[in-house]
């Protein structure tokens, strides 16, 4: 990826001048400003609010027995799978966001993405912990049972293999894009959202949708947010543009097809629940349009890999 900068004039710099008129007079990457307005103070308060809200919730559920009202095939769900997302979490947290802040190119990308990681790295803590208190208040809830589904059931192999794909990518703005606009929306929104909180509350659980949909939020308001600014200014720079939609473009193919496939590989959780989601087909299909219009939104096509 290349960047000169925007269509504005070169800005006239002498000292003291700011750019004569110009808020910022920096070109290229340096434009690029987190459209979160993220630092320290907003993360820490972010964050503890999350996690606020989310012990409130616990353990007020703890109290009225709420978990009593779980079925016996809803608990085998959420021991085994809900509990897996927590490696995917802990993964690209820490080896993929984290990575790609410290190898990304100005002081306003590497804040606005380890603030990603932040996010990714909490959200993995919110699951464990939760699975630690469910654990606690189940009878016979088994909280190592993430580990071996993670490990060897069929439907996570195909996620499994992409997360780690992910974590292996050298360049900072290939992870970034892959995380964020391809496999979060094509996979992370059709797990949370299509499958968790649509089957939870059918099965008696109103606690898991809230866990679950805190990260939710961190992706689709705050996390997608940065990044659709990110890749705008490369897809509309002065001079590169042209070369960094086609390198996108590349980018786009490669992960789609990756995240499909994964996605499909997920399709047996959908019948497990006694209560169940809306058809897994239904929901691959709401994923690929919200896919669809990020990509036709940074002015690249879509895929044929869309079609799979």
């Amino acid at each position: 990826m290349k960047a000169w900068g925007s269509d504005r004039p070169e800005p006239a710099r002498f000292p003291g001048s700011g750019g004569k008129g110009y808020d910022w007079p920096a070109t290229g990457w340096h434009e690029f400003r987190d459209p979160n307005e993220e630092w320290e103070m907003t993360l820490y308060r972010y964050n503890s609010n999350v996690v606020r809200q989310l012990n409130q919730n616990i353990d007020a559920a703890r109290q009225s027995k709420a978990f009593e009202q779980w079925n016996r095939n809803w608990i085998r769900f959420v021991e085994q799978h809900v509990g897996a997302w927590m490696h995917v979490d802990h993964g690209l947290g820490l080896y993929l966001f984290a990575n790609a802040n410290r190898r990304a190119p100005t002081n306003m990308h590497n804040n606005a993405i380890s603030v990603n990681s932040m996010h990714r790295i909490r959200a993995a803590q919110d699951l464990a912990l939760y699975n630690l208190t469910l654990s606690e208040e189940i009878e016979g809830f088994d909280g190592a049972a993430h580990l071996e589904t993670w490990k060897s059931d069929p439907a996570w192999q195909g996620v499994r293999e992409v997360a780690e794909q992910l974590t292996a990518i050298d360049d900072w703005c290939e992870a970034i894009f892959a995380a964020n606009i391809v496999f979060e929306p094509l996979v992370g929104e059709l797990f949370r959202s299509h499958l968790v909180q649509q089957a939870a509350p059918g099965n008696g659980d109103f606690v898991t949708p809230t866990v679950v949909g805190s990260e939710e939020y961190d992706f689709a308001e705050r996390d997608l947010r940065y990044t659709k600014a990110m890749f705008e200014l490369l897809t509309n720079d002065r001079e590169f543009a042209d070369h960094n939609k086609a390198q996108l473009q590349d980018w786009t193919s490669l992960w789609a097809g990756r995240a499909i496939s994964a996605a499909r590989t997920l399709q047996p959780l959908w019948s497990q629940p006694d209560s169940k989601p809306p058809r897994f087909e239904d929901g691959l299909d709401r994923v690929k349009s919200r896919f669809s219009g990020l990509v036709t939104g940074l002015g690249l096509e879509e895929p044929k890999e869309l079609t799979q």
